[in-house]
Order: C-alpha cells, then structure tokens, then sequence
C-alpha cells in the first residue's frame, strides 16, 4: 500500500517540506504517512505572514461580523467532514472511530460559538473624574498567537484556541503534535476552504528542538497557547523569555474520583470505567485516582474489574471496539516501567498490567487495576497517560478531601454521593479546576477549562476566553473648546 504524505499549510498555501518523517499507525506499529517537519525558515514564514495580516490586508481590515461568519461557516464545515477528520485521527493516534466521530462532531458546535460571540465582545466608557475629558476603553487583537497542542484530542484543543482567538481578532499559527498530526493538517483544508485570508491561519507540524522553539520564541508572537506536559510546558516558559509572550498552560492531571458509599454504585462504576478507560486513558482529564469510601471498596472494586474486563479490545477503525492503542511505543514502554515498579512497591493487581492476548502488532495495553496503600506508589503520584487506574481507600470525608488534594496537580475531580450538603462541601474543598458531581468528563464551548498548580495557568472555553486574546487600548479624548494652557506661564 502506498504511504499518504501530508503537507503544511503556511500562508494560505500547502507547502512542500524539505525534510519529512514517518507517522506510525497504532494499531500496526508500522509506518503508514509521510509528514512534513517544519524548519526554522517555514516557522519564519508562517508568523512573518500572521504578522502581515494582522497589521494589513482582508484580515485586518474585517469587521468582527465578518470574523464570526468565517467561524460559523468553519463550524459547518468540520461538522460536514466528520467521517475524514475521525478515520484520519482514528488512524494516526489509535483513538476509537466511535470517540473520534462523537467529538469532532462536537467541535463544530466550539467554531459556531465563538462564531457568535465575535462581535460581542464590546468595551467601555469610562466616566473619569475630569470633567473636560472623555475616555473609552477598546479591546483590540493581542497579536500573533502560536498554539501547540498535543495529539491527542487535537481537533478540540485546537478549536478552544483557534475559535475565541480569530474572534477576537488575532492570527494563528498552529502547531500540532509530530505524534499523529495527520487531522489537523487535514483540517487545514477546511481552514482554506472557509474563506481565512492568507496568513491568518498556518498550520504546521514539526520537532520542539526547532520548529516548537522557534515558534514559542518569535520575536513577532505576542501570544502562546499551550497544551500539553509540564516538561514542555516549562521549556515554553524559558523560550517566551525572549519574546515576552503571554503565555496560558493547559497540563496534565492526576485526578481524583472520589466515590462515597451512599452514591449510586453502578452509576459512579460506569464513570470511572469512562473516566480512565475512555480514550485509552490518554485524555488530561483522565480520571486516574479512585478514591472510594473503606465500607465499599470491596464491592465496588468487584464492579470495576467486571466492567474493565468486558472492555473490547480491538481494531480502533472497528465500531465495535470500545478501546484501541496507545498512541506510541515510547508510552507503551513507560506504562510497562511505572506498573512494574509499581507493583514491585507493593500494589496489589487487581485485572489487567499485560498486553493482551492476541494483540501482537500494535501498542495495546490491558485495562489495568491497581490498589494501593498509601499515595506513595509511582502509579498514584505520576500521570501515566494510560488505562491505568489506582485504587485508595479512606473512612472519612477529611481524609477523602486530604487524599484527593494530596498531589501537585489539579485539573480535574469527580465526586459520587447523594448527600447534596456533602457534595458542596467537597466541591468547595477540592483544588482543581474542574468539579463534576456524579457525572465525569462533561464539556461545553460555555465553560472555562484550565487547572490549579502543576495543572497550568489560566482557563480556556467560555466567554472570558475572547478576552484572553485582547488588550485593552485606552483612548482619551478632550472635550473642551478652550486651549490647553501654557504649562509654563504662571496664573
């Protein structure tokens, strides 16, 4: 079979690349596409291009009516092409074609929201305390924004950069993932296919040691949008040393579910089942720590097993499978190291810590259980990006809270009880970002996203979102028709 090559897409045009590599299909291990490694020099040519069009031309010049037509009709868009972005994404990252499809379907909606809100973001009269002057307060385009997402629900942490930024006015130069980049460069089509004016979206794909630095580092990018790890994410930080960028983080988590023993069991199992096991484990929100009241453990651990033992196992493109790959071999091979070790450290196997049977080809790892005694096991402590879930008891609702907080991340949490006083209590408690109660993993383009500590900084989603990618401008005007005084004569 012939390998597909990709290209990216720099200013308005999809560029040949000098240098290429292989993509890997998960579910294979073998090669499958040929992508385009951006250089320096395309890097270069991608932000010089947002500059120009941020600062002349048909973006610039584009009334925020206008800007939210382009993102409703790019909405349209990506909802028309679901079944090509979701085999390509399915492909490329082994993520399931039944997740694949139900979430870029669900991108769309992010597209036709900021869509709406671009020209609602207004600004401000001030009533300022001189009585000749008038002052008014305009937000305008923060500038040229580099966005670097991960491979890994791409598509969407594309559309929360993307979407408030084009609304607000600013150009894009988007860099996805060298692991499994293949829908977004495809997605680029549909960028040019909308109607942007050349320059205002690249899209492009490359290594962190030049492409990645050089983007995060342009003297001519005023802002960076960053989703990925802390390891990164820290190295992003030192590069927008040089350019003074504003910079948000959306990291990863170690997230707690913490589970009571009057909450509906079967209910809180099947979302813990989703919440870990969804995505292969390999979702930021993944919720990786179960804490579950000692009077309960027991029966509940028996639920979970059952359930993560009838997951089906299998070919992602299948729409039977309920859980594919990893995304790489590089991950497959930590997630063996940190069980292992784990296990040796005391943890007790509840199902899973295997490849499983049958599946030779390919990066599968078995759901796996982990029950642990004490937080000091480096499954509990380290974000394995896995179908890896590890297993805490506790007897009170002060060691859940102390348990659930004891970690340097906080994006995400779940809580199950049917005592609403109590479900307050910890919603109020708990430091993370994101608070569901008896449910998990539940999104909208309407809510701010983002996380406490190691988790990162800032929030995306919502209306506020707009405003990240703005500054204001003051303008000050003079309303008397007497001339201004000599500062320098004396009355």
């Amino acid at each position: 079979m012939s390998t597909v090559a990709f290209k990216n897409y720099i200013d308005g045009q999809f560029a040949e690349s000098t240098v290429t590599f292989d993509s890997i299909d998960p579910s294979k291990g073998t090669p499958w596409a040929r992508m385009p490694a951006a250089t320096v020099a395309d890097v270069n040519r991608a932000v010089e291009a947002a500059h120009r069009a941020l600062r002349s031309g048909p973006w610039a010049l584009m009334t925020a009516t206008a800007r939210g037509k382009l993102l409703v009709r790019l909405g349209d868009l990506v909802v028309a092409n679901v079944g090509r972005l979701a085999e390509l994404e399915t492909r490329d990252t082994g993520k399931i074609i039944r997740e694949t499809r139900a979430q870029v379907a669900y991108v769309g909606d992010y597209y036709r929201y900021y869509g709406g809100l671009a020209d609602k973001h207004e600004g401000a009269f001030v009533p300022i305390d001189k009585a000749d002057m008038e002052v008014t307060i305009r937000p305008e385009p923060i500038g040229v924004v580099a966005a670097v997402v991960p491979w890994n629900s791409q598509l969407f942490l594309s559309a929360v950069k993307l979407g408030p930024a084009l609304a607000a006015g600013c150009t894009v130069v988007l860099k996805a993932s060298e692991d499994g980049p293949a829908p977004l460069l495809a997605f680029a089509e549909l960028v040019h296919e909308a109607g942007f004016p050349a320059g205002t979206v690249s899209i492009l794909t490359g290594f962190g040691h030049d492409c990645g630095h050089r983007l995060t580092s342009h003297p001519l990018v005023t802002r960076v949008a960053f989703t990925g790890g802390p390891t990164t994410a820290r190295q992003i930080v030192i590069n927008t040393a040089e350019n003074l960028a504003y910079t948000t983080l959306e990291l990863g988590g170690k997230s707690p579910v913490v589970v009571f023993a009057d909450a509906d069991l079967d209910s809180a199992a099947n979302a813990v089942v989703a919440g870990i096991f969804a995505a292969t484990g390999q979702s930021c929100v993944a919720g990786s720590r179960l804490l579950v009241e000692r009077s309960v453990k027991d029966e509940f651990l028996a639920r979970l097993k059952r359930k993560a033992e009838a997951i089906a196992i299998g070919d992602p493109q299948d729409p039977a499978t309920e859980m594919g790959p990893l995304a790489t071999l590089r991950q497959h091979e930590r997630i063996e190291s940190i069980v292992a070790e784990s296990l040796a450290a005391g943890g007790h196997l509840v199902t899973g810590g295997a490849r499983p049977k049958g599946k030779a080809d390919g990066f599968y790892y078995e759901p796996t259980i982990i029950e642990a005694a004490d937080q000091s096991l480096a499954c509990v402590r380290e974000e394995l990006f896995g179908p890896v879930l590890s297993v805490l008891a506790f007897d009170s609702e002060a060691e859940a809270l102390s348990l659930a907080n004891d970690t340097p991340f906080g994006l995400a949490s779940g809580v199950f009880t049917t005592n609403l006083a109590r479900a307050h209590r910890i919603a109020r408690g708990i430091h993370a970002g994101v608070v569901w109660i008896n449910t998990y993993r539940a999104v909208s383009p309407l809510v701010p996203f983002g996380g406490y500590g190691q988790s990162g900084l800032g929030r995306e989603g919502g209306l506020d979102a707009i405003r990240d990618y703005t500054r204001s401008k003051s303008v000050w005007i003079r309303t008397s028709d007497e001339p201004i005084p000599d500062p320098f004569v004396m009355r």
